[in-house]
């Protein structure tokens, strides 16, 4: 039996999905606070609805908590392989502590589990926020780019890299891992957390654009090279998971095509950024959630590349054009908003 943790997230509904697909068992965790609609909605995406129901039942679904070492213990009885896809993303500095407990501790647990059960196969979804930068630039980061500790790394990225030595750990210990880096990973049906955001945010008139570039990757894709390196002979590995090394702009435009949306016109300055870091600094005194850090003022005008060379050599892998999985997620996103007008009227 397969144990999926995060299948109410972008990468976990749709892992689920495909898992169901090929007639796997499986067991997935969840928060009682979640929702789990969010991920049968995946599933309608793909499927007619009541085909989309059949699947979602053959899912055991399993209220647990990555930090709650009692539930997961229950959670991973006769269980042989484990996709671990949870996680906490935020880069509100408040968020640090429970970055470090979700990330770090939550993967330390399910390592130990997973050692415990003697568990075949391990597959653990980081992000290209854990991986080194190149000393020289505009040399493309890869799986062998040293991390620096001293570097100029958001919470975020540490708990992330933290999580990463937890699951090294798993593998010193005789467990078979997989740790995939993937870039923004875009796809449909979590349109206001993530990358779904792009689609609202156009909708609703975005009139600006910044000039960072990173990688994006469709989440079909990233589901693909999950399942593959799994079923492989491959183990003890990283990869990138990266389609393509874009600009925002690019993104921006692509999103804004799929939907009919006018494309952001102005460029976003330096200076912007700055008087928005300080409202948030003065504001945070009072109460309020500060998301912008000093560091992400240089951050957001930085142009960062990766090398996708190793999973397309290892598994003869081909990803699918950014601009093509922008338009498919597009088409849901109108869809899912002729939907809910259809259900106002």
């Amino acid at each position: 039996m397969i144990l999926v943790t995060g299948g109410t997230g972008l990468v976990g509904a749709h892992l689920l999905l495909k898992l169901v697909e090929q007639r796997n068992k499986i067991k997935a965790i969840y928060r009682p606070e979640s929702d789990l609609h969010k991920s049968l909605e995946v599933f309608s995406y793909y499927h007619s609805k009541d085909e989309a129901e059949r699947l979602f039942k053959r899912i055991e679904w399993v209220i647990a908590e990555i930090t709650d070492v009692p539930q997961l213990t229950e959670a991973f009885k006769d269980i042989t392989q484990v996709y671990h896809c949870a996680a906490l993303v935020s880069f509100n500095p408040k968020d640090e502590k429970a970055l470090r407990k979700i990330n770090i501790e939550g993967t330390a647990n399910i390592v130990n589990l997973c050692i415990d059960n003697k568990i075949e196969k391990l597959c653990y979804v980081s992000s290209i926020a854990s991986l080194g930068k190149p000393i020289i630039k505009p040399e493309p980061t890869t799986e062998t780019t040293n991390w620096n500790p001293e570097g100029n790394n958001s919470d975020y990225a540490i708990s992330k890299y933290g999580a990463e030595i937890e699951v090294w750990r798993a593998s010193q210990e005789g467990i078979k891992v997989i740790i995939v880096n993937p870039g923004v990973i875009i796809g449909p049906g979590f349109w206001n957390k993530g990358s779904g955001q792009l689609f609202t945010r156009i909708h609703k008139g975005l009139n600006y654009h910044f000039p960072k570039g990173t990688g994006f990757v469709g989440v079909k894709d990233v589901v693909k090279a999950m399942l593959q390196l799994m079923s492989s002979e491959i183990y003890n590995e990283g990869f990138i998971l990266v389609a393509e090394n874009l600009s925002f702009k690019q993104v921006l435009d692509f999103t804004a095509e799929s939907i009919n949306k006018p494309k952001p016109q102005k460029p976003l300055k330096k200076w912007m950024i700055s008087i928005g870091w300080f409202v948030q600094k003065f504001a945070s005194f009072f109460g309020y959630d500060r998301s912008i850090t000093k560091s992400d003022i240089n951050g957001i005008f930085q142009k960062s590349t990766y090398d996708n060379s190793k999973v397309k050599d290892k598994l003869h892998f081909k990803f699918t054009p950014i601009k093509e999985v922008i338009k498919e997620t597009g088409n849901y996103f109108v869809q899912d908003l002729e939907k809910k007008e259809t259900t106002r009227i």
